[in-house]
């Protein structure tokens, strides 16, 4: 019997292994990649992706008015578009379905009796419940109730009076991602400059529809719209219709309408929770906010009334401190310079570094360098060193005027109108310096007021737009918790409703993971500048509070003397009248002042009545001292009150806004 040949297998298959196939080198674009990993920009589930949508087009609309130095005023809808709806809009006919077994949410008749059952014993606890006067939980909505491919579909829209767009930029301006107007340095809301492309983009990966922008800029007699959608794997635009229209009303901005796969009952708190503290960082806008379903009972409209028209200044683009710059900024830097010498090129290219400044610079860094040097001739070795130097050397701190912060006059009246708080301290601190960008720190904190919850409760801002996830490492709530003695401002952290507001600006905000929502806690300039704010606050807070106590103990005071009055003037009275008459039948004599009063007493002019009277007007003239002190000291802030009428301004003219952390005085000429 021969051998079987060792190449071959028992099947007779040959043994030797396939040859694999040469790997192929490939590209991703960045439309491709942010759809791949599109937790980065925030976009996580469905709910987070309807929330994100809501955050990005608020807060390019509020960029876009305070651009051209118009009072915001954004309208923004989120309507709930059912399945059969959803399918017409895509052109897709509603089927039934034929085979119940194939689908997710499908149960057995065994299952389904089981549940039955079960959700009959949870109504038969909740009867009895009631029925004993406890408090009845409401009865969780089966797992099996809804399928996961049951998608919820919401058409977000946002309306805005802001700059508008030019009519030729607007597809690149969503369609074309990491393509931007913001890249500069200096303080800017938003994250990555996504903004509305990342929403386009899961558009476009959850529902296929495109996204819809309406735009006009100022003095424009016509309207701009554009229905496009994106190119994932090319990066650029995919047009379906761009045209211009009528502008009849004159109007200018933009409107941005998607449709989107979202998740509004898991997440609507949090989207009116934003809603509410952007209200409180920009008490300048108006904002109407509305949520139309086909059930009327959860359609939901809150409009968040303008407070002032004191806008905060805009962000001014900066430059780079040489200290934060890296090798490959220098090398950019570099290449778009306009600049042809190196003494030129420091001068302009970086903030703090003068004349006499560059030539000590350029002297330090060795023989090979020279002021007339071409800058565009220096080698990498060079560049190098240039940075070695940045790092080394002494160099003066940014200041803080390319910085935007809300202003104490702002944050404090935004606190008053969404929380209504009993009292309100407002801190801004100097503008201070981490790794070579400026930053400032501003806070408030309140405690009492509407809708608050006892204990801290905390509201953290970057470049004025809230935060709402991943606070635990923050470093605004790992201060308030763990760096802040409230005791010793007498304020009850547990039992108190306090209301802690830290808002941060910066040309970098150092935040901390992927979903850029919170400011590590590792940063100690950050840290201690926080800390310092949030003291500022308590201090201001304690003073008021120790002079409430005061009062409300004076109070007390005179409701107890008050009480008082008649037992003591009747037990004086008593004293009197045994005193009078051992003077009238001489047992006693008393000197001649004392004399006179017991002689009034014998013919009564001074009678109960006459004392009682008299210990209430001194008890009524302690607390009217005490109360006029108190009122020097504070600041009268009720009754008297006069009418004043002030002739109404066409607000057209010319005016001088004079700031002050509690009131703006406005000018006209």
């Amino acid at each position: 019997m021969e051998s079987e040949s060792p190449t071959e297998t028992k099947k007779g298959k040959s043994k030797t292994p396939k040859k694999e196939k040469e790997s192929i080198l490939k590209q991703k674009s960045p439309a491709e990649f942010f759809a791949e990993n599109k937790n980065i920009a925030g976009f996580d589930n469905p709910g987070k992706c309807l929330y994100t949508t809501v955050r990005e087009l608020v807060e390019n609309a509020l960029d876009s008015a305070e651009a051209i130095s118009e009072l915001p005023v954004i309208e923004i809808t989120i309507e709930e578009i059912v399945k059969s709806k959803f399918n017409s809009m895509i052109g897709l006919v509603d089927r039934e379905r034929v085979d119940e077994e194939l689908y997710d949410d499908y149960e057995t008749a065994k299952a389904r009796e089981k549940r039955l059952a079960k959700e009959a014993r949870a109504q038969e606890i909740q009867a009895k419940n009631a029925a004993f006067g406890k408090k009845v939980k409401e009865h969780a909505v089966s797992k099996s109730s809804k399928g996961r491919g049951e998608a919820s579909f919401y058409r977000v829209t946002c309306r805005d009076n802001g700059r508008g767009m030019p009519h030729d930029d607007i597809p690149n301006m969503f369609g074309r991602v990491l393509s931007g107007t913001k890249y500069g340095l200096k303080q800017t809301r938003g994250k990555f400059g996504l903004g509305a492309k990342m929403a386009l983009i899961w558009s476009k990966m959850s529902t296929g529809l495109p996204i819809e922008i309406s735009s006009s800029m100022r003095g424009q007699n016509y309207l701009s719209f554009c229905r496009l959608d994106i190119d994932i794997h090319r990066n650029i635009p995919h047009i379906h219709l761009h045209e211009k229209r009528d502008n009849k009303d004159k109007w200018h901005g933009a409107e941005i309408q998607v449709v989107i796969e979202g998740n509004w009952t898991t997440y609507r708190s949090k989207i009116l929770h934003y809603m509410r503290q952007m209200a409180v960082i920009t008490p300048y806008a108006q904002f109407l906010f509305k949520f139309v379903s086909d059930a009327p009972d959860k359609n939901v409209t809150i409009k968040f009334a303008r407070r002032t028209d004191v806008m905060p200044p805009v962000p001014v683009e900066t430059k780079h401190h040489p200290s934060s710059v890296d090798i490959l900024l220098i090398k950019r830097l570099i290449a778009e310079t306009s600049k042809q010498n190196l003494m030129q090129f420091l001068q302009h290219e970086f903030v703090n570094i003068g004349k006499p400044l560059a030539e000590r610079l350029i002297g330090e860094m060795g023989p090979e360098f020279s002021p007339k040097m071409a800058v565009k001739s220096l080698t990498d070795q060079q560049i190098v060193r240039i940075h070695q130097l940045f790092r080394q050397a002494k160099f003066d701190d940014p200041s803080g005027d390319c910085l935007s912060p809300a202003g104490e006059y702002n944050l404090r009246l935004g606190i008053i109108k969404e929380l209504h708080p009993d009292m309100v301290a407002t801190y801004s601190g100097s503008a201070q310096v981490f790794e070579g960008h400026p930053f400032i720190v501003e806070a408030g904190v309140s405690v009492g007021g509407k809708d608050v919850k006892q204990g801290l409760n905390i509201f953290r801002f970057a470049n004025r737009i809230p935060l709402l996830f991943e606070q635990g490492g923050d470093v605004v709530t790992r201060t308030a918790l763990k760096r802040i003695s409230w005791n010793n401002y007498k304020i009850n952290q547990t039992q108190d409703k306090i209301g802690v507001f830290v808002s941060i600006v910066s040309t970098k905000i150092p935040f901390k993971g992927t979903g850029k929502e919170y400011i590590g806690d590792d940063i100690s300039e950050i840290a201690s500048a926080v800390k310092s704010a949030i003291q500022q606050c308590c201090i201001q807070l304690k003073s008021k509070i120790v002079k409430k106590m005061q009062a409300r103990e004076q109070q007390e005071r005179k409701r107890n003397l008050s009480k008082y009055i008649p037992d003591a003037s009747n037990a004086v009275y008593n004293v009197l009248q045994e005193m009078a008459k051992s003077h009238a039948s001489k047992k006693k004599r008393y000197e001649e002042g004392d004399a006179d009063i017991l002689q009034k007493v014998s013919d009564h002019l001074i009678t109960k009545e006459t004392l009682y009277e008299k210990l209430t007007q001194h008890v009524e003239k302690v607390d009217y001292e005490m109360a006029l002190e108190y009122a020097t000291q504070t600041g009268v802030r009720e009754e008297p009150r006069e009418d004043i009428y002030l002739q109404s301004l066409d607000g057209k003219g010319n005016f001088f806004d004079f700031h002050s952390p509690i009131f703006v005085f406005r000018l006209f000429l």
